[in-house]
Parts: structure tokens; sequence; C-alpha cells
């Protein structure tokens, strides 16, 4: 990663938690750490009328957010150099118009009170649908990332849809001195399984520990110190990768692009992901 790291607060806790790790990621990777709090009057307005509100009060609270997140930045870490920006426009528009900037874009799982913890909740999922870089929502439980036993899991489907995600899962690992659970869930057709129960299951293990082998090929051979498992199960993608991030620090899985569509399509499997990983999801986009 050579580009800024950006990351979305808002003031909330969760925010501050992706604060947090956004700064342990920019000082790993040695890049700048760009805080970004974007908002709309809408937001604080409501439905109240517009000049019910003092918006020169509005400005100088999104100031504080902003400073105040680059404070505790630097508190965290004196090796990043961390600038705030404060912006008035829609927060997921804002943060995906600056992802064509970024390494990554960072934001926390939910946000700020009862309204708006379901509206940043969808500026968390908009910006993962369709942010040109990798996007990370911080979720799940709160660790150092400073441990010396971190593992990433990263997801793998068909291999060349699978290349960006695990590539991103690589790096992330050679940088951080830890390893790496390549995850891969297979399916028997319901159909096959009353004649030939025992062969045909043993047919798509065999299939499916051959395209992780050929996903992760290019990958392994260009970091060697990396250690790899390899986690080969039977059963839905969802469930697979939700246990998958009990025990890892962060879940990696790719996003699809559509002829036809504006942004990524993330299908119900990230959908779950993000609602209810135990952990970190970066959601990177198939190049």
């Amino acid at each position: 990663m050579d580009k800024p790291l950006i990351v979305g607060v808002d003031g909330s806790e969760p925010s501050l938690r992706a604060l947090d790790w956004a700064a342990d990621e920019a000082a790993v990777h040695g890049v700048p750490l760009r805080v970004v709090h974007a908002s709309r009057w809408e937001w604080y307005e409501g439905h109240e009328p517009s000049f019910g509100i003092n918006r020169s009060s509005v400005q100088d609270l999104s100031d504080r957010i902003a400073a105040s997140a680059v404070e505790r930045a630097l508190r965290r870490t004196d090796s990043v150099k961390a600038t705030a920006e404060v912006l008035s426009e829609d927060p997921a528009l804002a943060l995906v118009r600056l992802s064509a900037e970024a390494g990554a874009v960072v934001v926390g799982s939910r946000g700020r009170g009862e309204l708006t913890e379901l509206l940043l909740g969808s500026v968390g999922l908009s910006v993962a649908a369709h942010a040109t870089s990798p996007v990370i929502v911080v979720r799940g439980r709160e660790e150092n990332r400073e441990g010396c036993c971190r593992t990433i899991a990263v997801a793998v489907g068909d291999p060349e849809e699978a290349s960006a995600a695990v590539q991103f899962a690589f790096r992330e690992a050679q940088s951080l001195a830890s390893s790496v659970t390549v995850v891969h869930a297979w399916r028997c057709p319901a159909r096959e399984l009353p004649d030939f129960p025992t062969t045909v299951g043993d047919e798509h293990q065999q299939r499916a520990a051959a395209q992780v082998d050929e996903a992760v090929r290019e990958a392994t051979a260009a970091h060697p110190g990396v250690r790899v498992r390899h986690e080969i199960v039977e059963g839905h993608a969802r469930t697979v990768l939700l246990h998958a991030s009990r025990t890892a620090d962060l879940l990696v899985v790719g996003a699809r692009r559509r002829k036809g569509h504006v942004g990524m399509q993330l299908g119900p499997v990230n959908h779950a992901v993000l609602h209810h990983a135990a952990c970190p999801v970066a959601v990177v986009p198939h190049t």
C-alpha cells in the first residue's frame, strides 16, 4: 500500500474504533492517514425547518470532530502523518469519490444516535459496494493489532475472481508478519448424494482443493515468508466464512463488478459477513 489511508469519522464510538484501526494500519504501511468527516445539513435538520438550525454551530461541531480524531490518531501512534478534512456533502458519495486517491477506505460498522446509526450503516454498505479501492469495515472484537499471532482469512471462490482479494491478503500478512488462512466453501449437489455419497464428495473436495491451489499459487510465490493454511469446507459460504471470522483478525472478500451495473455488486454472502462477521472485513474490488 503506497497511497494514503482514508478513514471516515462521525464522533461515534464505532467510528473511533475504525480510526484506531486505520492509525495502526497507516503506521504499519508507512502511509499518511486522511481523517474525513462528511455530513449534509439534512442529517442535523431531520424533519425540522432548516431555519431552525444554526449552521455555524454545526460547522464548529464538524471541525471539532475532525480535529479530535486527528489528535486521537497522533496519540495512538506518533509515526503517522494525520490530516483532517471536513466536507459538506453526502458521506457515502464523499468517501467513494475519495477512494480513487486511497490505498483503502476504513469505516466503522455503526453510526451515532438512533437515526444516524441506520444512515451511517447504509453509508458503510454503500462505500463497500462502490469504492474503487479496498474498503475495510471495522467490526467485531476489539484487540491490539500489535499482537504476534495474527491471522488473516481470505475467501476464495473462482480463482480468476479471487486474485485481487488474495493478493491483498498476502500483502497485508507480509506487512504484519502474520499468517493467511485460505477459506473455500464447496457444496455437493443433493441429487448426487443418494447413489454416490462418498465418491462424489471426494471428487468435489479434490476439485475444490485444486481451485484453491490455483488461486493462491501466484501470491504464495510472491510472498514465500507468509505462512499459509487451507480451510476447504463443505457447506454454505456464508456459514463457513462467518465461522472463519471467529478466529481471524481480518476477513478479506472480493467484490464482483457486473456489466450493466454501477459499481460493485455485493452479493448475499458479502452482505452477511459485513453485518455479522466477528472481525473487521476488507472488501476488495476485482481488477
